[in-house]
């Protein structure tokens, strides 16, 4: 792979990881707009681990919190801490099933379609303008309880669809509980750890009972700078929650999700 080639994928991922505009759409969009080749499993793996970096560091108190939160639930400990444990466990469950059963039936291929990206993107770029647009900004994560997290969870499962964005459809169901902006965003960021760590996981397995793992100089790489991109992006999108909407992002997948159906139509 060349330098700039590995330099796109990783700027794309770590950009876009967090931000409410699907990466994995982009990513997929790179390769059907582009005579650039896909990245293979193995550079997927780098900047997933780049940008799941980026994320702990930036977020390291809120990561401290929940495993201590983890600690209790598994010692019987009393503390507040556990309730984020619990909502972090219950939102993640959800989206591992779903994602599994893509995989054993096969069905991820028919997902990554150009057309269906770029409805995708549309699609659910409304119901996060319309949650963040009406619905009120006073909760926390905390207050919405195991329930709240439940149904954030359950919203993540169609991040699995390239283009609807794991970020969108979080932030859009933590507004519709009427959480905060920059709570919505921090939880979704923290979301993404154990789905990450999860994806990494099965990944590795698999690469290492099959012996692909190579290209250990482009992966180290491309980690380093999806986690420099994703750490510029964590900053800029949560200063953004504090003064703006997310309608610079609605109207952002409009115009994209509008120019890719009139491309590729």
């Amino acid at each position: 792979m060349t330098l700039t080639h590995l330099l796109i994928i990783s700027i794309i991922q770590g950009v876009t990881e967090f931000l409410p505009v699907s990466s994995a759409g982009h990513l997929a969009l790179l390769h059907s707009l582009t005579p650039l080749p896909d990245q293979g499993i193995l550079l997927d793996v780098a900047v997933h681990f780049g940008t799941l970096s980026a994320v702990i560091i930036y977020l390291w108190k809120d990561v401290i919190r929940a495993i201590k939160g983890g600690l209790a639930l598994i010692t019987g400990k009393q503390c507040d801490e556990r309730t984020l444990a619990l909502q972090l466990i219950i939102a993640t469950i959800p989206v591992l099933l779903a994602g599994g059963l893509l995989m054993v039936f096969g069905l991820t291929a028919y997902l990554r379609q150009p057309l269906v990206i770029a409805w995708a993107i549309i699609f659910f770029s409304i119901p996060l303008y319309l949650a963040d647009r009406f619905m009120e900004n006073n909760k926390t994560v905390g207050e919405t309880g195991l329930w709240g997290a439940l149904l954030i969870g359950l919203a993540q499962i169609t991040a699995l669809i390239p283009g609807a964005s794991r970020a969108g459809v979080t932030i859009t169901a933590a507004r519709a509980l009427k959480i905060k902006r920059i709570e919505a965003a921090r939880f979704s960021m923290l979301m993404s750890i154990p789905v990450i760590i999860a994806f990494t996981i099965f990944i590795l397995i698999d690469l290492l009972m099959n012996r692909q793992v190579t290209m250990l100089a482009d992966m180290g790489l491309a980690i380093i700078l999806s986690a420099l991109a994703a750490l510029l992006s964590i900053h800029v999108f949560l200063r953004m929650t504090e003064i703006f909407s997310f309608l610079p992002f609605v109207l952002y997948r409009l115009a994209l999700g509008g120019g890719l159906i009139y491309l590729f139509s």
